[in-house]
Protein backbone atom coordinates (compact mmCIF):
# COMPACT_ATOMS: atom_id res chain seq x y z
CA UNK A 1 0.00 0.00 0.00
CA UNK A 2 1.26 3.55 -1.07
CA UNK A 3 1.64 6.02 1.95
CA UNK A 4 -1.30 8.14 2.69
CA UNK A 5 -0.71 12.28 0.78
CA UNK A 6 -1.74 15.14 3.07
CA UNK A 7 -4.42 16.27 -0.03
CA UNK A 8 -6.39 12.45 0.77
CA UNK A 9 -6.49 13.31 4.28
CA UNK A 10 -8.20 16.84 3.67
CA UNK A 11 -10.27 15.26 1.44
CA UNK A 12 -12.29 12.68 3.84
CA UNK A 13 -11.59 14.90 6.83
CA UNK A 14 -13.85 17.45 5.12
CA UNK A 15 -16.63 14.46 3.93
CA UNK A 16 -16.44 12.54 7.62
CA UNK A 17 -17.28 15.76 9.68
CA UNK A 18 -20.05 17.16 6.82
CA UNK A 19 -21.35 13.39 6.19
CA UNK A 20 -22.11 15.26 2.78
CA UNK A 21 -20.13 15.23 -0.27
CA UNK A 22 -21.83 18.73 -1.53
CA UNK A 23 -21.15 20.61 1.61
CA UNK A 24 -17.28 19.18 1.79
CA UNK A 25 -16.86 20.27 -1.75
CA UNK A 26 -18.11 23.61 -0.67
CA UNK A 27 -15.49 23.50 1.94
CA UNK A 28 -12.66 23.19 0.22
CA UNK A 29 -13.49 24.95 -2.73
CA UNK A 30 -13.62 22.54 -5.34
CA UNK A 31 -16.36 20.32 -7.46
CA UNK A 32 -18.14 16.98 -6.02
CA UNK A 33 -17.50 14.52 -8.85
CA UNK A 34 -13.42 15.13 -8.28
CA UNK A 35 -14.04 14.61 -4.38
CA UNK A 36 -15.97 11.58 -4.81
CA UNK A 37 -13.64 9.57 -7.04
CA UNK A 38 -10.88 10.77 -4.42
CA UNK A 39 -12.65 8.85 -1.83
CA UNK A 40 -13.77 6.16 -3.71
CA UNK A 41 -9.42 5.86 -4.42
CA UNK A 42 -8.79 5.96 -1.26
CA UNK A 43 -11.04 3.13 -0.14
CA UNK A 44 -9.27 1.00 -2.79
CA UNK A 45 -5.81 2.05 -1.85
CA UNK A 46 -6.92 1.06 1.89
CA UNK A 47 -8.74 -1.97 0.34
CA UNK A 48 -11.18 -0.82 3.33
CA UNK A 49 -14.65 0.81 2.82
CA UNK A 50 -14.83 4.32 5.07
CA UNK A 51 -18.35 5.56 4.32
CA UNK A 52 -21.67 4.17 3.99
CA UNK A 53 -23.48 6.26 1.03
CA UNK A 54 -27.23 6.07 0.50
CA UNK A 55 -29.42 8.47 -1.00
CA UNK A 56 -30.50 10.31 2.33
CA UNK A 57 -27.47 10.02 4.24
CA UNK A 58 -23.63 9.44 4.51
CA UNK A 59 -22.11 7.92 7.96
CA UNK A 60 -18.92 6.99 8.96
CA UNK A 61 -18.10 3.39 9.33
CA UNK A 62 -16.00 1.90 12.13
CA UNK A 63 -12.86 2.13 9.95
CA UNK A 64 -14.01 5.63 8.97
CA UNK A 65 -14.02 6.92 12.41
CA UNK A 66 -10.45 5.44 12.97
CA UNK A 67 -9.18 7.41 9.87
CA UNK A 68 -11.04 10.24 10.77
CA UNK A 69 -9.67 10.09 14.29
CA UNK A 70 -5.76 9.81 12.88
CA UNK A 71 -5.86 11.36 10.09
CA UNK A 72 -7.09 14.99 12.30
CA UNK A 73 -4.40 14.30 14.36
CA UNK A 74 -1.90 13.91 11.55
CA UNK A 75 -3.01 17.25 9.72
CA UNK A 76 -2.79 19.02 13.32
CA UNK A 77 1.08 17.51 13.67
CA UNK A 78 1.68 18.72 9.90
CA UNK A 79 0.14 22.33 10.89
CA UNK A 80 1.94 22.44 14.25
CA UNK A 81 5.55 21.22 12.51
CA UNK A 82 5.27 24.01 10.00
CA UNK A 83 4.42 26.96 11.94
CA UNK A 84 6.54 25.57 15.20
CA UNK A 85 9.77 25.71 12.92
CA UNK A 86 8.75 29.51 11.64
CA UNK A 87 8.06 30.55 15.36
CA UNK A 88 12.06 28.96 16.79
CA UNK A 89 13.48 30.43 13.69
CA UNK A 90 11.87 34.28 14.53
CA UNK A 91 14.86 36.79 15.65
CA UNK A 92 12.21 37.21 19.23
CA UNK A 93 10.77 34.08 20.55
CA UNK A 94 7.48 34.45 21.99
CA UNK A 95 4.94 32.73 23.95
CA UNK A 96 1.60 32.55 22.15
CA UNK A 97 -1.47 32.50 23.96
CA UNK A 98 -4.37 31.17 22.89
CA UNK A 99 -7.53 32.49 24.94
CA UNK A 100 -11.09 33.53 24.91
CA UNK A 101 -11.82 37.41 25.93
CA UNK A 102 -12.84 37.79 29.36
CA UNK A 103 -12.48 34.11 29.89
CA UNK A 104 -9.71 34.15 32.29
CA UNK A 105 -11.55 33.85 35.65
CA UNK A 106 -10.25 37.63 36.23
CA UNK A 107 -6.36 36.05 36.43
CA UNK A 108 -5.04 37.08 33.49
CA UNK A 109 -3.26 40.46 34.64
CA UNK A 110 -1.94 38.90 37.70
CA UNK A 111 -0.71 35.52 35.83
CA UNK A 112 1.19 37.63 33.09
CA UNK A 113 2.60 39.84 35.66
CA UNK A 114 3.93 36.91 37.63
CA UNK A 115 5.20 34.73 34.77
CA UNK A 116 7.14 38.41 33.37
CA UNK A 117 9.35 37.98 36.54
CA UNK A 118 10.30 34.11 35.48
CA UNK A 119 13.87 33.07 34.23
CA UNK A 120 12.23 31.62 31.25
CA UNK A 121 9.90 33.95 30.23
CA UNK A 122 9.53 35.19 26.89
CA UNK A 123 7.14 37.99 25.70
CA UNK A 124 3.77 36.62 25.73
CA UNK A 125 0.89 37.00 22.48
CA UNK A 126 -2.50 36.38 23.10
CA UNK A 127 -4.42 34.28 20.20
CA UNK A 128 -7.82 35.40 20.58
CA UNK A 129 -10.57 33.44 19.39
CA UNK A 130 -14.15 32.25 20.10
CA UNK A 131 -15.57 29.50 22.60
CA UNK A 132 -13.75 25.69 21.63
CA UNK A 133 -11.04 26.92 19.56
CA UNK A 134 -8.13 27.53 21.96
CA UNK A 135 -7.44 23.62 22.40
CA UNK A 136 -7.20 23.66 18.06
CA UNK A 137 -5.04 26.71 18.21
CA UNK A 138 -2.25 24.58 20.89
CA UNK A 139 -2.81 21.23 18.79
CA UNK A 140 -1.85 23.15 15.27
CA UNK A 141 0.89 25.49 16.40
CA UNK A 142 -1.04 28.38 16.72
CA UNK A 143 -0.47 28.74 19.95
CA UNK A 144 1.99 27.19 22.91
CA UNK A 145 -0.34 27.10 25.45
CA UNK A 146 -3.92 28.04 26.22
CA UNK A 147 -6.38 29.59 29.39
CA UNK A 148 -9.87 27.52 28.64
CA UNK A 149 -12.55 26.00 30.27
CA UNK A 150 -13.17 22.44 30.56
CA UNK A 151 -14.45 20.02 29.19
CA UNK A 152 -12.47 20.46 25.93
CA UNK A 153 -11.31 18.06 22.97
CA UNK A 154 -8.01 16.60 25.14
CA UNK A 155 -6.41 15.26 22.14
CA UNK A 156 -2.30 15.56 22.04
CA UNK A 157 -2.64 17.88 25.01
CA UNK A 158 -2.19 17.78 28.89
CA UNK A 159 -3.81 20.14 30.95
CA UNK A 160 -4.27 21.34 34.42
CA UNK A 161 -7.34 22.80 36.14
CA UNK A 162 -6.59 26.14 38.05
CA UNK A 163 -10.15 27.36 38.95
CA UNK A 164 -13.65 26.61 39.13
CA UNK A 165 -16.68 28.51 39.56
CA UNK A 166 -20.29 28.64 38.76
CA UNK A 167 -21.69 29.25 35.49
CA UNK A 168 -24.62 31.54 35.96
CA UNK A 169 -27.34 31.52 32.74
CA UNK A 170 -27.79 35.31 31.13
CA UNK A 171 -31.85 35.75 30.73
CA UNK A 172 -34.03 39.01 29.41
CA UNK A 173 -34.54 40.49 32.68
CA UNK A 174 -38.44 40.17 31.27
CA UNK A 175 -38.16 35.84 31.11
CA UNK A 176 -40.90 34.52 33.78
CA UNK A 177 -37.98 32.38 34.92
CA UNK A 178 -35.85 35.90 35.73
CA UNK A 179 -38.50 36.22 38.63
CA UNK A 180 -36.85 33.18 39.99
CA UNK A 181 -33.54 32.91 42.31
CA UNK A 182 -32.54 29.56 41.27
CA UNK A 183 -32.98 27.87 38.10
CA UNK A 184 -32.95 24.05 36.86
CA UNK A 185 -31.87 23.10 33.23
CA UNK A 186 -35.36 21.53 33.09
CA UNK A 187 -36.74 24.96 33.35
CA UNK A 188 -34.47 25.77 30.41
CA UNK A 189 -36.24 23.66 27.74
CA UNK A 190 -37.55 25.09 24.28
CA UNK A 191 -34.70 27.85 24.80
CA UNK A 192 -31.69 27.98 22.78
CA UNK A 193 -27.92 28.83 23.39
CA UNK A 194 -26.16 31.54 20.72
CA UNK A 195 -25.10 28.62 18.21
CA UNK A 196 -28.38 27.18 18.32
CA UNK A 197 -28.12 24.12 20.78
CA UNK A 198 -31.16 23.64 23.39
CA UNK A 199 -30.34 25.07 26.24
CA UNK A 200 -31.19 22.47 28.79
CA UNK A 201 -28.48 20.72 27.30
CA UNK A 202 -26.25 22.47 29.45
CA UNK A 203 -23.26 25.13 28.82
CA UNK A 204 -20.92 22.13 27.39
CA UNK A 205 -23.50 21.61 24.42
CA UNK A 206 -22.62 25.40 23.23
CA UNK A 207 -19.14 24.86 23.29
CA UNK A 208 -18.06 21.69 22.77
CA UNK A 209 -19.98 20.77 18.87
CA UNK A 210 -18.55 18.31 16.92
CA UNK A 211 -15.75 19.56 14.59
CA UNK A 212 -16.65 20.71 11.54
CA UNK A 213 -16.65 23.79 8.68
CA UNK A 214 -16.09 26.45 11.65
CA UNK A 215 -13.91 24.59 13.39
CA UNK A 216 -11.39 23.52 11.12
CA UNK A 217 -9.46 25.28 8.47
CA UNK A 218 -9.36 23.15 5.30
CA UNK A 219 -6.90 25.56 3.28
CA UNK A 220 -4.15 27.56 3.85
CA UNK A 221 -4.31 29.35 7.35
CA UNK A 222 -2.32 32.44 7.96
CA UNK A 223 0.16 32.29 10.91
CA UNK A 224 -0.83 35.51 12.91
CA UNK A 225 -3.17 35.39 15.45
CA UNK A 226 -6.44 37.03 15.15
CA UNK A 227 -6.63 40.79 16.47
CA UNK A 228 -8.47 41.68 18.85
CA UNK A 229 -11.54 43.09 16.74
CA UNK A 230 -11.34 40.26 14.62
CA UNK A 231 -11.95 38.00 17.52
CA UNK A 232 -14.59 40.32 18.77
CA UNK A 233 -16.55 40.41 15.42
CA UNK A 234 -16.41 36.07 15.57
CA UNK A 235 -17.67 36.44 19.16
CA UNK A 236 -19.98 39.75 19.24
CA UNK A 237 -20.45 39.51 22.76
CA UNK A 238 -22.46 43.15 22.62
CA UNK A 239 -24.80 41.42 19.95
CA UNK A 240 -25.27 38.52 22.08
CA UNK A 241 -26.44 40.86 24.93
CA UNK A 242 -28.69 42.52 22.63
CA UNK A 243 -29.95 38.64 21.64
CA UNK A 244 -30.23 37.64 25.43
CA UNK A 245 -31.85 41.07 25.93
CA UNK A 246 -34.52 40.63 23.23
CA UNK A 247 -35.13 36.67 24.78
CA UNK A 248 -34.39 35.55 21.48
CA UNK A 249 -31.70 33.39 23.25
CA UNK A 250 -30.07 32.55 27.00
CA UNK A 251 -26.18 31.98 27.85
CA UNK A 252 -23.96 30.74 30.29
CA UNK A 253 -21.79 32.61 31.47
CA UNK A 254 -18.95 32.12 34.28
CA UNK A 255 -19.50 34.11 37.53
CA UNK A 256 -16.67 36.07 36.64
CA UNK A 257 -17.43 36.86 33.38
CA UNK A 258 -21.40 38.69 34.39
CA UNK A 259 -19.14 40.64 37.30
CA UNK A 260 -17.86 42.65 34.52
CA UNK A 261 -20.51 42.66 32.18
CA UNK A 262 -23.88 43.84 34.65
CA UNK A 263 -26.66 45.06 32.39
CA UNK A 264 -30.10 46.07 33.61
CA UNK A 265 -31.84 44.40 30.43
CA UNK A 266 -29.88 41.12 31.78
CA UNK A 267 -30.75 38.88 34.58
CA UNK A 268 -27.96 36.20 35.74
CA UNK A 269 -29.54 33.15 37.86
CA UNK A 270 -27.88 29.92 39.13
CA UNK A 271 -29.24 26.54 37.47
CA UNK A 272 -28.27 24.12 40.29
CA UNK A 273 -27.46 21.38 38.12
CA UNK A 274 -25.22 22.71 35.87
CA UNK A 275 -21.15 21.78 36.72
CA UNK A 276 -19.54 24.43 37.22
CA UNK A 277 -16.91 26.15 34.89
CA UNK A 278 -13.46 24.79 35.01
CA UNK A 279 -10.42 26.98 34.11
CA UNK A 280 -7.85 25.43 32.82
CA UNK A 281 -4.09 25.71 31.15
CA UNK A 282 -3.06 23.30 28.43
CA UNK A 283 0.11 22.75 26.31
CA UNK A 284 1.10 19.85 23.36
CA UNK A 285 1.69 16.54 25.51
CA UNK A 286 5.23 16.48 23.61
CA UNK A 287 6.48 20.19 24.81
CA UNK A 288 9.70 20.70 26.00
CA UNK A 289 9.85 24.51 26.04
CA UNK A 290 10.95 26.02 29.13
CA UNK A 291 8.94 29.01 28.61
CA UNK A 292 5.45 26.80 28.31
CA UNK A 293 6.62 24.95 31.77
CA UNK A 294 7.49 28.49 33.29
CA UNK A 295 4.28 29.72 32.10
CA UNK A 296 1.98 26.90 33.44
CA UNK A 297 4.15 26.77 36.78
CA UNK A 298 3.19 30.65 37.09
CA UNK A 299 -0.14 30.34 36.34
CA UNK A 300 -1.20 27.26 38.53
CA UNK A 301 0.22 29.36 41.58
CA UNK A 302 -1.43 32.37 40.80
CA UNK A 303 -4.60 30.62 41.02
CA UNK A 304 -3.49 28.85 44.00
CA UNK A 305 -2.63 32.06 45.72
CA UNK A 306 -6.25 34.11 44.35
CA UNK A 307 -8.19 34.40 47.46
CA UNK A 308 -12.11 33.43 46.35
CA UNK A 309 -14.14 36.68 45.16
CA UNK A 310 -17.36 37.10 45.81
CA UNK A 311 -17.96 40.74 44.83
CA UNK A 312 -20.80 41.28 42.85
CA UNK A 313 -22.53 38.36 42.72
CA UNK A 314 -26.14 37.65 43.62
CA UNK A 315 -25.87 34.37 44.79
CA UNK A 316 -22.82 34.04 47.52
CA UNK A 317 -21.09 32.20 44.28
CA UNK A 318 -17.65 32.63 43.87
CA UNK A 319 -14.41 31.25 42.28
CA UNK A 320 -12.27 28.34 44.31
CA UNK A 321 -8.25 27.60 43.31
CA UNK A 322 -7.93 24.35 42.38
CA UNK A 323 -6.25 21.89 44.66
CA UNK A 324 -2.77 23.01 45.90
CA UNK A 325 -1.68 19.05 46.62
CA UNK A 326 -3.13 18.51 42.45
CA UNK A 327 -0.84 21.63 41.14
CA UNK A 328 2.43 20.72 43.48
CA UNK A 329 3.85 18.88 40.90
CA UNK A 330 4.44 21.66 38.69
CA UNK A 331 6.23 23.16 40.85
CA UNK A 332 8.77 20.38 41.84
CA UNK A 333 10.15 19.10 38.66
CA UNK A 334 9.92 19.56 34.76
CA UNK A 335 8.86 16.23 34.66
CA UNK A 336 4.73 15.55 34.43
CA UNK A 337 3.18 13.41 35.90
CA UNK A 338 3.39 10.76 33.38
CA UNK A 339 7.17 11.16 32.64
CA UNK A 340 6.95 13.46 29.90
CA UNK A 341 9.60 16.28 29.68
CA UNK A 342 7.89 19.64 29.74
CA UNK A 343 10.95 22.62 30.51
CA UNK A 344 13.79 20.06 29.14
CA UNK A 345 14.54 22.49 26.48
CA UNK A 346 14.71 26.26 26.13
CA UNK A 347 12.10 28.25 23.55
Amino acid sequence: MNDLETRQLRYFVAVAEELHFGRAAERLGMAQPPLSRAIRDLERQLDVLLLRRTTRQVTLTPAGEVLLRDARTALDAISAAGRRARHAGEPTPRLRLALKPDIDGGLLPQILDAYAEEEAALPVELVLGRFGEQAQAVRDGRADTALLLAPFDERGLDSEPLATEPFLVALAAADPLAARSSLRLADLAGRSLPDGSPADHGPASGRHRSTGARDRQTGPVGDDPLTVSAAQSASDLPQIFRLVELGSIVCFFPTSVTRRYPRPEIAYRPVSDVEPATLAVAWPQDSHSAAVAAFVRTAAKVAADTPPDTGGTTDGSRMEPASTDELSWIGQSSLGRDGGRLGAEEG
